[in-house]
């Protein structure tokens, strides 16, 4: 019975309307997933983000994901301060022994209009569509009638069958997003998203009509300068999806370790950040010139503490970012740009 009704428990997951999207520790370092909007606001011309997660496994099994994201971001000719931004993220997930897996490949535009030169102020407006594949694998299911006497074998028999293991769906995503500074030592933004608008069907049974809810999303960030060397960066995120609601947000402060110059300096930064009822990531950065490497790790608070031993998931990142400077359009020649 235990494992018939694990199976049963399996497929309502990862089949129904209530399935929820993959999350990161580091969210802020793949801001496209978060809201399309915010795609292109940093500084440079070119950053690209190598991301990969492994979490649960003590007591679940296996669950990793990982993702890989770039942005490019380009005026729209040498003489305009509007920039728009291209990106492209790509992320792979595989959660349990029958490797349930979700491969997203999400290419996306933004466009940033500049509405007041003196605060900086840009509104900014993205959007991301591509196509996902859903899969698992039959084989590494243990059934309830291949359990015989209490004994469960691979070889004895199943009444089960598997017709359809794979399914291909598009999903899109939308949002806006404003920002500019404050009194030239603080930058913010906020913003708002819509995914999985167009409510694709995700069941592996084409005769059952099961679509993705859609998502609506809440973003905002603000940055501070202490002084010259010191500086702090605030995250925060909301999202509700069909009744469940995901709360995420933290502090992360920067040290920078030498004077500012042409090229990006030494710094080291230490954080905190809280998933609402989940988990907290304490989490450490180190900017080496133009890279930049992050680490966290989860610490479990939710109802799954005492099956995980308070152990959630260990998470690293590795940052690249540059400016194009043989571009007439890099954003390096213009005094304003969008960026935290």
């Amino acid at each position: 019975m235990k494992n018939r009704l694990t199976i049963i428990l399996f497929f309502f997951l990862f089949s129904s309307t209530r399935a929820q999207d993959i999350h990161f520790s580091q969210f802020h370092q793949m801001p496209a997933l978060r809201n399309p909007a915010l795609a292109g606001i940093f500084k440079g011309d070119v950053r690209a983000t190598g991301i990969f997660r492994s979490q649960w496994q003590p007591a679940f099994g296996q669950f990793q994901t990982t993702g890989l994201g770039v942005e490019t971001k380009s005026a729209v000719n040498e003489f305009s301060e509007d920039f728009y931004s291209l990106g492209l993220v790509v992320t792979n997930d595989v959660a349990g022994d029958a490797r349930l897996g979700k491969t997203q490949v999400l290419p996306s535009f933004t466009f940033h209009k500049l509405l007041n030169p003196e605060k900086n102020l840009y509104l900014s407006a993205g959007f991301m569509a591509g196509v996902v594949q859903q899969r698992f694998d039959p084989s590494k299911l243990r059934l309830g009638d291949q359990f015989v006497n209490g004994s469960y074998s691979q070889l004895n028999p199943t009444r089960q069958t598997f017709n359809n293991t794979n399914v291909i769906y598009l999903d899109a995503l939308a949002g806006l997003a404003i920002g500019g500074e404050l009194a030239q030592k603080y930058n913010y933004y906020f913003g708002v998203s819509y995914a999985h608008f167009n409510r694709p069907k995700v069941a592996f049974s084409p005769t059952n009509d099961v679509r993705l809810n859609s998502r609506i999303g809440i973003n905002a960030g603000f940055s501070a300068t202490a002084s010259d060397f010191d500086y702090f960066y605030f995250y925060a995120d909301y999202f509700m999806m069909g009744g469940a609601t995901l709360a995420q947000g933290g502090v992360l402060y920067t040290r920078h370790l030498m004077e500012e110059v042409e090229d990006p300096t030494y710094a080291i930064s230490f954080g905190l950040f809280h998933r609402l009822n989940d988990a907290v990531m304490p989490m450490v950065r180190l900017d080496y010139a133009k890279l930049s490497f992050g680490f966290t790790y989860d610490v479990n608070v939710s109802k799954l503490s005492a099956a995980s031993k308070l152990q959630g998931g260990a998470e690293a990142t590795i940052s690249y970012k540059t400016f194009l400077l043989n571009s007439r359009k890099s954003s390096a020649s213009k005094v304003r740009c969008p960026r935290l």
